[in-house]
Parts: structure tokens; C-alpha cells; sequence
């Protein structure tokens, strides 16, 4: 009896089987164009979906004193490793990292493979300018960035080539300017040449206006005793801190419609034309450590305006602010004023003028070369109104993801122009 059962119980199990499969493919044939016919025909043109990691089809060659990571291929490591020469470059590396080593020279034979090359630094080595090879960067079409800050060169390199857009040389000895140089780099957006040793007659008479894709220039830190002048149109960026300036011609700046920030602290600036900074779009304004007796007209479009350790007295809102436009608010929001000889808080009408202030910073002023005092309002803070304070934990957030982005280079003087903030 059990034999009978079990031999009934497999013949069932084989029946529902081939009847199941049976079912199946009859219910694919009945209702295959139906189930296509649901979905738009353009979802019917995508092909099918590969969910593994796509990994590049790169060589895994990297030169042996270097680190070329499997996750980006495409880089290759080779800072902080006291090298005296560059090696070898292969032809996939599109990224080349040889900051803070011992290079002295920039030989063409180790760029002879590297077409592929997009990006190259050279920051914290030794290399002179007559250690370059000539046209050791020119044959790199693809070069878009180079880095050559805090190394011992005496001018700019040249030639180049056309396609670069960023070009970082601050902290070098570069003291003149080849007018070849600068006819090669139409396509710079950033030009770094910061602390080195510029002078008013290396600037004058070189034609920078000629570089015509140029946001940022950064001159801080030279000897300029005077404004630069055949600057292009297309400035949105000028530093031009730690130098000796005293003197800002009218209607300097109009050339310059476009400026978005403008740092001219440490400088010898004792006045300013009134109308000097009547810019549009002009976000940040720092002339902090001069020598300013008074105060000048401010854009509506200025948020923050340093002041700081200079000669003003008295600050009259009404020089910074003539008249108030209800439909055109000014956007003025923090000013800086300590180190000044300010004996009183700025007049409470420059709330009715600047209604988005949230913070005046007095902290200490100047009463003699040899006193300070502190204000009796050493800082002035407004709070906020929800949507105002919805806005700031909006800017903290962005702000700490550009800080993330720019860890690397934190340990820079506080008035420098950092070259990747912007």
C-alpha cells in the first residue's frame, strides 16, 4: 500500500510539472505584445542594463617610483618622494602628481609618450627657468593645468600651450615678463603670480588685455607701487594685496564691469576716488590695511566690505549710501572695521540702508600709536528671521563642502587669493 502512494504521489508531481512549463510558455506567447505595448517605445529602444562596474580599458602601467591607483588609473602619484628627476610618463596618465620633491629640471624625455596629460604639478620643487626644456609644455595639446608654485623661476614659461586655461606660478623668483609669454595663453581663465618679485616697469607695456578668457589674476605680494594697467575685460577676480599702491586712478575700475571680488589689502592706499568701486556686480570688497581717512560710495551689490586697520575716524552712511531705493535694496551684510580710530558705532541709520546687515565687527580701535580701546559695542550681530536663517545653514552647508574640497590647501596665508576658492 505505502509502494502504491508513493508511486501516485510522483505521477502527480510529474503532471503539475510539465503542466506548469506548458502554462508558462502559452502565458509568454499570449501576452508578450502586451506587456511591451505598456511602456513608451522609447523605453522598448534602451538596450539591457549592465549593473557591473564599468572599469577603463587603460594600461595598468605606471612608472615604478610612482602610485597609480586602480580606482583612477589615469593618475599618477609621485609627490612627497624625493625624487631629483621626473620619470617616465606613460601614454593613459591624464593626471601627474610630482609636488614636493627635489626636480631641478623639466627634460623633454619624460613627456615623449605623455599625449594623454591634463593636468601637471610641479609645485615645491627647485626648478629654474632655464631648467625647462624649451617647449617641453608645448608639445602636451592637452594640457589644460599646470603648477609650478614655490619653486625658483625667474620668468614666465613659454611656450605653452594654447589650450591651457589655469596657470599657477605664485612663490617663485619671476621678476620679468616676456611679451611672447603671454601671447600664447588666449585661453587662461586663472593666472597665478603671486609673491614673486614684479615691478611696476615689468607690467607696464604688457599686454594682458590680449588674454581675452581671463577671470582671475592674482599679483599679490610683488613690488607694484602703481595699478596695472591693459588688464582685460573679462576680469571677475583681481588680487592685488601685500603691495605698495597708493593710488587708484578715476574710473579705474570701469573697465572691469564684471569684478565679482577685488582684495587690495596691505597696501599704501591713503584715499580711494568716491565713485571708484561703482561696480554692479561687485561682491567683496578688502582694502583692510591701508591707509583710508574716509569712506567711500559702496555698490548695491557689495555683501562684504573689510576695512580694517586703517586711519577712519568717522564713518558717514550717508558717503556709503546717498539714497535709499525701496525696490533696490543694497546687499551689504557684514562689515569690518576694527583697528580703526572709530570713538562711536556706526549711526543706527545704516539699518534703514543696509537692512540685510547681520554683523558689524568694531573689535579694537586706535587711539594713538601706542593705545587701543575697545568700542563699547565691540561686535554687532542681528538675529535672524527664519527664512534669513533657513538661507545661512544653506551658505554654512555649501561652505563646508568647499572646504572639504579645498583641504589640501588650508595651510595658506589668510590674504592670500586662493587660486581654487573661486
Amino acid at each position: 500500500m505505502g509502494l502504491l502512494n508513493l508511486l501516485l504521489s510522483l505521477s502527480l508531481v510529474f503532471g503539475a510539472t510539465v503542466f506548469c512549463q506548458y502554462e508558462g510558455e502559452e502565458f509568454e506567447d499570449e501576452f508578450e505584445d502586451e506587456l511591451d505595448n505598456e511602456y513608451p517605445a522609447v523605453f522598448r529602444l534602451i538596450p539591457s542594463v549592465d549593473y557591473t562596474i564599468p572599469y577603463p580599458a587603460i594600461s595598468a602601467k605606471c612608472a615604478k617610483e610612482c602610485f597609480c591607483p586602480p580606482a583612477f588609473p589615469a593618475s599618477m602619484y609621485c609627490d612627497h618622494r624625493k625624487l631629483q628627476t621626473i620619470p617616465s610618463i606613460p601614454s593613459h596618465i591624464q593626471q601627474l602628481y610630482l609636488q614636493y620633491n627635489e626636480i631641478e629640471a623639466v627634460p623633454p624625455e619624460s613627456f615623449v609618450n605623455a599625449t594623454a596629460l591634463r593636468e601637471i604639478n610641479l609645485d615645491h620643487n627647485k626648478i629654474k627657468s632655464d631648467k625647462i626644456e624649451n617647449g617641453v609644455f608645448a608639445k602636451l595639446s592637452n594640457l589644460v593645468q599646470l603648477h609650478l608654485e614655490h619653486n625658483l623661476l625667474e620668468e614666465i614659461p613659454f611656450p605653452l600651450p594654447r589650450g591651457i586655461e589655469r596657470l599657477i606660478l605664485g612663490f617663485n623668483k619671476i621678476s620679468r615678463i616676456s611679451a611672447k609669454a603671454l601671447k600664447g595663453l588666449e585661453n587662461v581663465t586663472m593666472l597665478d603670480l603671486c609673491n614673486n618679485h614684479l615691478s611696476d616697469s615689468e607690467i607696464k607695456g604688457k599686454d594682458f588685455s590680449n588674454m581675452q578668457s581671463l577671470m582671475q589674476i592674482n599679483l599679490c605680494g610683488n613690488k607694484l607701487q602703481t595699478m596695472p594697467p591693459e588688464l582685460p575685460f573679462s576680469l571677475m577676480y583681481i588680487s592685488l594685496e601685500n603691495n605698495s599702491i597708493s593710488f587708484i586712478p578715476d574710473n579705474y575700475f570701469q573697465k572691469f564691469p564684471k569684478i565679482i571680488a577685488l582684495r587690495m589689502s596691505y597696501n599704501n592706499l591713503h584715499e580711494v576716488p568716491y565713485s571708484a568701486f561703482n561696480l554692479p556686480n561687485l561682491v567683496e570688497l578688502n582694502l583692510g590695511h591701508n591707509k583710508l581717512q574716509q569712506v567711500f560710495y559702496i555698490p548695491r551689490s557689495l555683501q562684504h566690505l573689510y576695512l580694517e586697520d586703517n586711519d577712519i575716524e568717522v564713518i558717514n552712511i550717508t558717503l556709503l549710501c546717498p539714497s535709499i531705493d525701496p525696490l533696490n535694496l543694497n546687499h551689504l551684510t557684514y562689515i569690518r572695521v576694527d583697528q580703526n580710530k572709530l570713538t562711536a558705532p556706526i549711526s543706527t541709520y545704516a539699518f534703514f540702508c543696509f537692512p540685510h546687515i547681520r554683523s558689524i565687527y568694531y573689535g579694537e580701535q586706535k587711539i594713538s600709536a601706542d593705545q587701543q580701546t575697545q568700542l563699547r559695542t565691540p561686535v554687532f550681530q542681528r538675529y535672524l528671521t527664519a527664512e534669513e536663517y533657513d538661507e545661512a545653514e544653506e551658505n554654512h552647508e555649501a561652505e563646508e563642502n568647499l572646504e572639504e574640497q579645498d583641504q589640501d590647501h588650508r595651510g595658506r596665508d589668510e590674504d592670500y587669493f586662493d587660486a581654487y576658492l573661486y
